[in-house]
Order: structure tokens, then sequence, then C-alpha cells
């Protein structure tokens, strides 16, 4: 796939880049506290979770103002801004559509469609929460701004280890400097400020649209009560959740994340596949399913046991496992 990059122009003067992938049915997707349309396009990780969830359909997201490609305008992050650039987005589109929203995004989306109940079809909100204020003690949060704002460096070295650490340690390094790169120190800490004065718990109950809650058990950037306080204030909705630490979607399990999101809005389900796998990639895969140790992998391959374990790592950060053990199981149903 590839995405279409375009423009649009707020009620309010601002300007928004988005991008779409796909076509048919659209999925709008209300990305967490910075983005980058091209970076994180070109990050092999996150890339590979816009293409699943596009599959069958057409995928939006955009740059809210200060962030990537979307540039600063002066005006101070609120909700009602958030969703000032939110409706210029769905302008374009013309027609209802699923919303998604992930981390500081899933607030924004309740917000929007408990004011707009009629445009959205389903509603998915992941690694969210109801109350910014509940997020983290006081302390934490005051001791993170200040951290952002005197060290923009040292700040997402730090939360990319929150948000993250599921992640190897060259990937996180990676996040982290492409964090940096989404915007400047001062608007990385206004909207991460915002974030934690989102409070959406009054406008649940007007969320009139079906409604699947996910989360991971061990979030650290957002508690998974959180994620209880969103479903049980929703009539209706559905509550997944799933294995695993990292905050960032596509951390961790990110394909059970697809899988579970997909089924919710009716759309097809893939299995796991060997793609991006090399040959010996599948040959250590088969042999991690008989229980072998990376000792025995490398003896049976002619390999040092460091080449094995290497392998084993690779293969579990593309695939989005957190364990030998999910190589396993997963090798074994694909056999």
């Amino acid at each position: 796939m590839e995405q279409r990059l375009a423009r649009v122009v707020s009620s309010g003067g601002a300007e928004v880049a988005y991008a779409s992938i796909g076509a048919g049915r659209p999925l709008v997707y209300v990305m967490g506290w910075l983005t980058h349309l091209e970076l994180s396009w070109a990050l092999p990780a996150e890339r590979a979770l816009y293409e699943a969830l596009a599959r069958g359909g057409r995928l939006v997201r955009y740059d809210r103002a200060g962030c990537g490609l979307s540039p600063a305008t002066g005006r101070p992050a609120s909700l009602e801004f958030e969703l000032e650039q939110l409706g210029a987005v769905v302008a374009q589109l013309g027609e209802p559509f699923d919303l998604m929203g992930t981390s500081m995004g899933a607030p924004v989306a309740v917000a929007w469609a408990a004011a707009h109940p009629r445009t959205v079809r389903r509603l998915v909100l992941y690694g969210g929460w109801a109350r910014g204020d509940d997020v983290s003690e006081p302390g934490v949060r005051d001791h993170v701004l200040a951290l952002v704002e005197a060290h923009w460096g040292l700040g997402s070295d730090v939360l990319t280890d929150i948000f993250a650490p599921d992640a190897d340690r060259a990937t996180r390094a990676e996040l982290a400097r492409y964090q940096r790169a989404c915007s400047t120190a001062a608007t990385a800490r206004a909207l991460l400020a915002l974030s934690y004065e989102l409070d959406v718990t009054g406008l649940l109950g007007r969320v009139r649209a079906p409604t699947l809650v996910v989360h991971r058990a061990g979030d650290r950037a957002a508690p998974v009560a959180q994620a209880h306080v969103l479903a049980g204030g929703i009539d209706g909705a559905e509550l997944a959740v799933l294995p695993g630490r990292s905050h960032l979607p596509y951390a961790g399990d990110r394909d059970e994340l697809v899988r579970v999101v997909r089924r919710f809005l009716g759309l097809p389900v893939a299995r796991r596949r060997t793609d991006g796998l090399t040959a010996r990639q599948r040959e250590v895969a088969d042999l991690v399913s008989q229980g072998c140790t990376n000792r025995e992998i490398a003896a049976r391959l002619g390999i040092d046991e460091r080449s094995a374990e290497g392998h084993v790592e690779r293969i579990r950060v593309r695939l989005g496992f957190r364990s030998r053990a999910q190589i396993a199981a997963w090798w074994t149903e694909l056999r």
C-alpha cells in the first residue's frame, strides 16, 4: 500500500495534513500524543499496523497542529481544538465512518462520538482513558512534564521506555528519535499536559455507536482500570484486555490487536503469516516449536549460539511476540 497525503483547513483556520491508505469503507484513526505522517509510515512496525487495519477499506489519519506535517498555529491545545481538527478531516469523507482513537486520541474520539452520533458507525478505543487526572500521580506528571520541557532528549527516552517496554533497545532508541522529530519540546509538553487534563467521563453515557474498548493488561502509560471505566460508562461496550505492557499499539503483539479490532469492525481477520521472515528464520521458528534451546538450534543449523539467539529475537520483534512460547505456538498452529 501507499499513502496519499492531502491538506485541509479547519473552521478556525488551522491547516491539517492527513493521509489516506486503501479504498472503501473509511476508518478514521485519531492518533496519540505525537504524530508524523511520513516518519510513521517509514517505521516498519507502525506502517505494518496501518496496512493491516486498512486492508479491505480506507484508513484515514492526520497530524494534529504542531506535529509532523501540520504547522503550528499558536493556539493553545484543548479538546475543542482537537475536535475542530478532526472535524475538518472527516468533512472530506462525506459519509459515516468507523472511528478509532488510541491513547490521547481515545478521549477525543469519545467526545466526537458523543457530539456527532450519526457520523460514527463503530467506535474503537485503544489504550485510552476517561479522565486524564487518573492516569498517573500528580508528582509523576509534574516530573515528566518538567523533563520534557527542560530536556526533550532525555524526556523522549524516558517516555519511550514507558510506552514500549516490550521493544528491543534499538527499536526504543529509534522511537525516541521519532518523537523528537515529530514536534518541538514546547508542543510536546503542551499536548502531554492536555492528555492529563482531558476528562470525558460526563460524555460516556451519550455515546450511541457500538463500541470496543481494547487495552493491554500491563500498560505502563495508561492503567487498565481506565479501560474498565470507559467500557462501564458506554452502554453495551465490549471490553478486550490483551496481554502485554506496551502502550504503543504497534509495539508488542500487534497482530492480535489488529485481529480483535478487525473482527469487531466486521472485516476479514487474517492469520499470522511468515511474510517477512527469511528461510533461515523459518527454520529457527520450527526448531523453537520443537522446544530447542539456542544452543541446540545452533548445533542443528551449524551456526554459533549468538547467531541463533539473534534469529530468535528478530523473529519475535518481526511478529510482535513477547516470548519463545508465542513463537512456538504460532508456528505449530501455522503448520
